[in-house]
């Protein structure tokens, strides 16, 4: 029996459009729900998420609000934003809800572990930056000020500055995932990753000088996680076949069964 999809059945267009509406807006509701639970902490939530920039002040420093109406909408913005990160896992259910019917029991099997991967390792991503990145990105900046500035961090720049850093590093960390899909999918395999791997590790590094301070600390503590995480998708890319020879393999089997018994003398 071949290796067909689960629900196999075609459906219209129409009704494709109006499936996708309604997952939209259940990540929608979901966004707004989780907002309406988070703001009313507002401002602990922005004072928890600028506690990096604000141990490396000088002493007497404080942040500031230059436009009039940023000491609320700056937290309300941080609170939408967060929103947003804590619904991913439902988003990226609803996203799988929606794609898994057309897919085979086959890549249903592979499908699933990277989904959850690449949520974890989002999330991972975001937690390096926070707690490991952050500290030292700021002591620097704070030790590089010049003699008679204040460092007076403005917290709309502060929070257009994270949100950068947590969206890259979170994307940066998804690395794995992505080379395990292009290895299944069929774009490269295992063998030219491997071939390439001095021209990764000089991108990692380079990737590194462009979002962290220019100091060789900094560019390092991102070059080698990115590299190392690298090294983990090719391993497991490893572990798993091309879409299109699981594929043949199918259709050969089909074939074969297909085939009519041989005929006694």
């Amino acid at each position: 029996m071949s290796d067909i999809p689960e629900n196999d059945q075609q459906m219209p267009l129409v009704s494709h459009l109006t499936e996708l509406r309604t997952r939209l807006l259940r990540c929608v509701a979901a966004i707004f729900l989780i907002f309406l639970g988070l703001f009313s902490f507002a401002q602990q939530i922005y004072t928890l998420v600028s506690a990096p920039l604000r141990a490396s002040l000088p002493a007497g420093a404080t942040m500031i609000a230059t436009d009039v109406a940023s000491p609320f909408l700056t937290p309300f913005k941080l609170t939408m934003m967060v929103s947003f990160f804590l619904a991913i896992p439902l988003i990226l259910h609803q996203i799988w809800g929606f794609i898994a019917p057309g897919l085979y029991k086959h890549e249903k099997r592979i499908a699933m572990p990277l989904l959850v991967s690449s949520i974890f390792l989002f999330y991972a991503g975001m937690a390096f930056a926070y707690f490991l990145v952050f500290p030292l990105v700021f002591h620097f900046f704070a030790m590089s000020t010049p003699e008679g500035v204040s460092m007076m961090t403005d917290i709309a720049n502060y929070l257009d500055f994270i949100m950068t850093l947590f969206f890259a590093f979170g994307v940066a960390f998804e690395i794995p995932v992505a080379v395990v899909l292009l290895v299944w999918i069929g774009v490269v395999d295992v063998k030219y990753l491997k071939k390439i791997r001095p021209y990764v590790v000089i991108g990692c590094f380079v990737v590194g000088m462009i979002l962290t301070p220019p100091d060789i600390f900094s560019q390092t503590l991102l070059a080698i996680p990115m590299w190392l995480l690298f090294e983990v998708g090719i391993l497991f890319g490893g572990l798993i076949r091309k879409r299109g020879e699981h594929d043949e393999d199918s259709s050969a089997g089909n074939d074969s069964n297909d085939q009519p018994p041989a005929t006694q003398p």
